[in-house]
């Protein structure tokens, strides 16, 4: 059995190629052994680790979709929003994906650090990736996934690459069967909530609706919301103008940003009380893992989301 790079995968040298070693070959590359601790402060047994193959995975997509194949117990380190399933917490943790540290990826002695492409998965600083491979790290960039049809060939590339293609296609099907239960619960609502999703974003330090583009903004428009804003791009700076141009029915907070203020000071967010979101009791907290990349879960994720955007005010 081999262990390859399918289409869509980048490598150390940047070029999509499809490159294949036998799985004894790369156990004989590889001896380590290495205990970690969680970012919780539990100790996780190197013994439950194959210490052969050493991952660190700088995209919460890739991570849960690794724990979903059964490769969860190749990683070594995750980035800090890698929350899901529960068991990533347990992992060390390598910072934010676009705040990253080369040294502290290496003390783990990985034999592979992964990540999605894209401009809005970019791993940073631009010195990392050549550090890494400076010391001989393996680099694999996987195809950035926004949309349903792409994210089962993400799906079907990670099962190539880890040698479970039948159970790539497994949570394919899963995925397709979700998707049309979501799309049936669907038709039950005759409303339209206006819907603002409002994340806190770590590297600029600062709230922000994203715009009608990307996952999130998907799965609110399959949830049956439409998104208050009508920017091109994808996120705008929150503001008290914000707010009251857009006036939103609901408003969606991730969950970091959201814990971050509090319930309480988040509705005191200047602006926040004249949307009839605030005045209605209509603000939720939603879990990111659940709203900002696609998976199997994400037919599920959806009727979540219906079940909140389309509750009666209180």
């Amino acid at each position: 059995m081999a262990l390859a790079f399918p289409e869509g995968i980048k490598t150390n040298c940047m070029k999509k190629i499809v490159f294949i070693w036998t799985a004894s070959a790369a156990l004989m590359a590889f001896t380590i052994f290495f205990s970690s601790c969680g970012r919780f402060g539990s100790k996780q047994s190197a013994g439950n680790k194959n210490d052969s193959i050493r991952i660190v995975c700088a995209s919460k997509q890739i991570t849960e979709l690794m724990f979903a194949l059964g490769q969860g117990d190749k990683l070594v380190g995750v980035d800090v929003s890698s929350t899901y399933p529960e068991a990533a917490t347990e992992i060390t943790t390598v910072g934010y994906h676009r705040m990253l540290n080369a040294e502290g990826i290496i003390s783990l002695k990985p034999s592979a650090f992964i990540y999605n492409g894209g401009a809005d998965n970019a791993v940073g600083p631009d010195n990392v990736i050549p550090q890494l491979q400076k010391v001989g790290v393996t680099v694999v960039e996987f195809r950035s996934a926004e949309n349903i049809e792409d994210t089962k060939s993400l799906i079907r590339d990670l099962g190539k690459y880890f040698n479970v293609p039948a159970k790539a296609d497994s949570l394919c099907r899963i995925m397709d069967s979700t998707m049309k239960l979501a799309e049936e619960k669907r038709k039950q609502y005759t409303d339209t909530p206006k819907v603002m999703i409002v994340h806190f974003g770590r590297a600029g330090n600062k709230y922000f609706p994203f715009g009608p583009k990307g996952a999130p903004n998907f799965i609110l428009t399959q949830a049956g919301g439409v998104n208050v804003l009508d920017s091109t791009q994808k996120f705008r700076e929150l503001s008290p103008e914000v707010l009251a141009e857009t006036q939103p029915d609901v408003i969606i907070a991730t969950d970091y940003g959201y814990d971050k203020l509090g319930a309480d000071n988040f509705k005191a967010m200047p602006g926040m009380a004249l949307t009839p979101a605030a005045k209605n009791n209509r603000i939720y907290r939603f879990e990111e893992h659940d709203l900002f990349y696609l998976g199997p879960r994400t037919g599920e994720n959806i009727i979540k989301l219906m079940e909140v955007i389309h509750k009666k005010p209180m």
